[in-house]
């Protein structure tokens, strides 16, 4: 049986302390008197008092038969009956002692015995010295208790790993947890093998990889897939962030990483693995500071790590990013990370598979097609398909319902994809025709181009922050190439609802400024990018600076003159403007259809792509 652990607590000092105060006042201390100095004298006078103990600020004695007595009749004027009633009770007095030179006449005088008080004794020095000693002591002791036990350690410990440790049994993740990443799982199953049974490699002198690196974007499962390897495997996993090794104190984030390593070789064979590992691994010599800096000295201790430990051991590092262009080289070179496995977005297959794993454990109806949903489900990764089964579960059980239907998962995709219904949203009726005539614009221009995507849904309801309406285009599958008369298509899709509103209403909103953003975007970079502009050529412009697996841009610096910038901005203003051209030549020629479709959003505000194939039929 577990014996548990008793900790200190100031509260149980201070607590004791206060009882045997109580104990001493109650218990202890005999019934005294306070009385003034001219009761004193009344009293000494008629000789009422002994054995008196002069010190040099007090007097202190008994009161001998009688005294009581005296004092009650002296206090017979005061108000308090109880205080005088209590006198009669008394044994000893105190007073405060007053500048009296003729007080040792008149005790003498009187036959009084009295005896001076010492001004100080050594057990009262002893203990004006030795008790605030003690109490600090048990202070500073319970503070430092505190700071060695703490969250995660304490204060004492910060020098210690992080490191959260699940044995064989706490993982409980396999790979058939993991679905949509199978070129991955390949790749990882010689790590498996190798800590299941190392003397098979080790007897043909070959080594296993020391460092494996997880590459992909966020919500691919790179975390779950490096779990998986250690429930396979069945050996502890550590898992930590690349952060968790920097902290303020200058030597912590390396103390951090030798506690690291130090606990992975008691619990060999292991993984290791380190999420976001960019955080600790970022390239050394870009840090504006001058000097090496903490991040530093920690990545240089890691480093150092990795060549020094043994790979016969069984431990195995594995670590996780999506910034794989900004990590130092020196931590990707062989013999330290050397195999990198990329775990990319899922393919149609692969999105398939992930959802048969997430339904599991949702009651699900039987008109619900897992091929259909991840044929809608066009870009998103197994974290974003999560949120599609969790958030179709919650609007079933919203709604009531025994099972998970299929308009649930319709309804959860386009709350992830668009945002959510804002139905308490009031717009004019005005305004409500022309998201109406700009969203059938988009749709009827869609529907007119060979290579644009096909339209799955035309919705005028507004969802998210801004969006008053939205056009739902499904890819029929995964494209990873793009042609010039595809991206054409593209922006022309984009300026459809500018040129309906143009065509129906003679001028234009400002609803079409996302539009116009996108359309930009994909014409600057045809132009900088793709080399796709006739009068610049097959060349590119500017050096890239977009993180591999991140959607945002970086500053890029200007490697051009000012008359090519002027070209590039030309050739992107020729662009939109054909494609702009394009749109409205096909609305003006089909404007029944658009006004047909217009008023159809109106009345029913949803309208799906069949119908839509219907009225424009």
């Amino acid at each position: 049986m577990k014996q548990k652990k008793i900790h200190f607590s100031i509260w149980y000092f201070i607590v004791a302390m206060g009882v045997l105060m109580l104990f001493q006042y109650f218990f202890l201390a005999q019934q005294q008197a306070t009385i003034s100095y001219s009761e004193f004298k009344a009293l000494v006078r008629e000789g009422r008092v002994e054995d008196l103990l002069i010190a040099r600020d007090s007097i202190r004695g008994k009161l001998s038969p009688g005294a009581a007595e005296t004092l009650a009749k002296m206090r017979a004027g005061e108000k308090d009956k109880t205080a005088v009633a209590q006198l009669a009770k008394e044994k000893t007095f105190y007073s405060v002692r007053m500048e009296d030179p003729d007080l040792i006449k008149e005790l003498e005088a009187n036959r009084i015995k009295f005896t001076a008080q010492p001004e100080m004794t050594w057990l009262t020095t002893l203990l004006s010295w030795v008790v605030p000693i003690f109490i600090f002591v048990a202070i500073w002791g319970y503070f430092l208790r505190r700071m060695r036990t703490g969250a995660e350690g304490g204060f004492m410990a910060i020098g210690k790993s992080k490191a959260k440790v699940y044995v064989e049994d706490e993982t409980k993740i396999t790979f058939e947890d993991v679905a949509g990443v199978d070129e991955a799982v390949e790749e990882l199953k010689e790590v498996i093998e190798f800590l299941r049974n190392p003397a098979r490699f080790q007897s043909l002198g070959g080594k296993i990889p020391k460092g494996v690196l997880l590459v992909g974007p966020p919500g691919t499962g790179k975390t779950l897939l490096a779990k998986a390897v250690a429930g396979e495997a069945k050996v502890p996993f550590l898992s930590l962030s690349g952060s968790s090794f920097v902290e303020m104190f200058v030597g912590v984030g390396a103390a951090r990483v030798r506690d690291l390593f130090a606990q992975a070789e008691e619990k060999a064979p292991c993984i290791i693995f380190i999420d976001e590992i960019d955080a600790l691994g970022k390239a050394r010599g870009i840090s504006p500071v001058s000097g090496v800096d903490e991040r530093e000295q920690t990545l240089t201790q890691l480093l150092s790590e990795l060549d020094g430990f043994d790979t016969k051991k069984g431990v195995i590092i594995m670590a996780a990013t999506n910034r794989p262009e900004i990590l130092d080289q020196a931590l990707l070179r062989a013999g330290r990370f050397d195999r990198h496995v990329l775990v990319d977005r899922p393919d149609l297959k692969g999105r398939e598979a992930i959802l048969k794993v997430h339904v599991r454990k949702v009651k699900i109806a039987p008109d619900v097609d897992v091929k259909v949903i991840s044929a809608r489900t066009v870009g998103m990764v197994g974290a974003d398909l999560a949120n599609v089964v969790n958030e179709a579960a919650l609007l079933a059980a919203r709604n009531n319902k025994s099972q998970v239907e299929m308009s649930d998962f319709e309804e959860a995709i386009d709350r992830v994809m668009a945002g959510l219904e804002k139905k308490s949203r009031l717009i004019t009726r005005k305004e409500k025709e022309i998201v109406a005539c700009h969203e059938a614009g988009h749709a009827l221009v869609a529907m007119s181009l060979p290579q644009a995507d096909p339209v799955h849904r035309v919705s005028i309801i507004p969802r998210g922050i801004a969006a008053l309406g939205y056009m739902l285009q499904l890819p029929t599958e995964d494209r990873y190439l793009m042609t010039k008369s595809e991206l054409m298509d593209k922006i022309t899709v984009l300026l459809g609802g500018r040129g309906s509103e143009e065509i129906n209403f003679k001028e234009v909103s400002t609803g079409a400024q996302n539009d116009l953003l996108k359309a930009a975007d994909i014409a600057r970079s045809m132009v900088t990018e793709y080399g796709m502009s006739e009068a610049l050529g097959p060349l590119t412009f500017g050096r890239e600076r977009r993180p591999l697996f991140l959607d945002v841009m970086l500053p890029q610096s200007k490697e051009y003159s000012e008359e090519t910038a002027r070209q590039i901005d030309d050739e992107v203003r020729k662009l939109i403007n054909s494609c702009y051209e394009r749109a409205k030549e096909i609305l003006t020629e089909k404007k029944e259809k658009l006004d047909m479709l217009s008023k159809l959003l109106l009345e029913k505000e949803v309208v799906e792509g069949e119908e839509l194939k219907r009225l424009v039929a």
